[in-house]
């Protein structure tokens, strides 16, 4: 693919999105150009991993399987995303799956060519480095959320990470049921169900058809920092 449709595939404030020409060529010319489908596993946990991948249309699902079975869903990612760096970068398996939610494409680089594109573009080092970082600030945010928050603030805080950036109708990135935004925020179907009926009678949420639209977003922040 071309740098101009790369550029016009990337979303406004995504690691690649500000990459100079010279940098977006040299990336697409390391990279080939894949499609997916709903439902297919792009990357397996604990799978060699030899490769990372940039979402360039639709939309993944994170998960792992912890050590008693249960699965967990560490995010949803869209157009932007850089998926598979860990492994990328220091050699080991992969931490996680990714599955398509839906139809879509992506850039795909081997490790090999990552590593000989960072080394002739020594800024993106930097822009890795900053985006391990906030990925980092967040699983510590989800941590605190799950050990220091009662469920409501917990799932409040999960409802802004779905939040469309720069929403104005409060949409979510992703028509979640009930059971995959409890899987997410780690509650039952049954803890959901009641905080996000009890949402609706106070005007805080929509629910259409079991799916979420924020109508408070001001008061849901303030659930969100309540620790009680």
């Amino acid at each position: 693919m071309d740098t101009s449709a790369l550029l016009s595939m990337l979303p406004p404030g995504t690691l690649f999105s500000s990459c100079s020409i010279d940098e977006l060529n040299d990336l697409v010319s390391v990279s080939t150009k894949a499609t997916m489908k709903k439902g297919q596993t792009l990357m397996m946990q604990g799978d060699v991993g030899d490769s990372l991948i940039i979402l360039l249309a639709g939309n993944v699902r994170v998960t792992m399987v912890a050590q008693n079975g249960r699965e967990i869903t560490l995010d949803y990612a869209e157009a932007g995303a850089v998926l598979g760096e860990i492994s990328v970068i220091d050699g080991g398996d992969r931490t996680a799956s990714v599955i398509a939610l839906n139809e879509g494409s992506y850039l795909h680089l081997t490790r090999s060519a990552f590593a000989s594109f960072v080394e002739r573009q020594p800024p993106m080092a930097w822009r890795f480095m900053k985006e391990i970082a906030r990925r980092l600030r967040q699983t510590n945010n989800t941590i605190e959320s799950d050990r220091a928050f009662s469920s409501g603030p917990r799932l409040a805080r999960f409802l802004q990470r779905l939040t469309l950036v720069n929403s104005t109708d409060g949409r979510l990135k992703l028509a979640l049921s009930q059971s995959e935004l409890g899987s997410f925020a780690g509650m039952s179907r049954e803890n959901i169900n009641r905080q996000l009926s009890a949402w609706a009678d106070s005007g805080i949420i929509e629910l259409d058809h079991g799916h979420v639209r924020i109508l408070d977003s001001q008061l849901l922040s303030e659930i969100a920092e309540a620790s009680e």
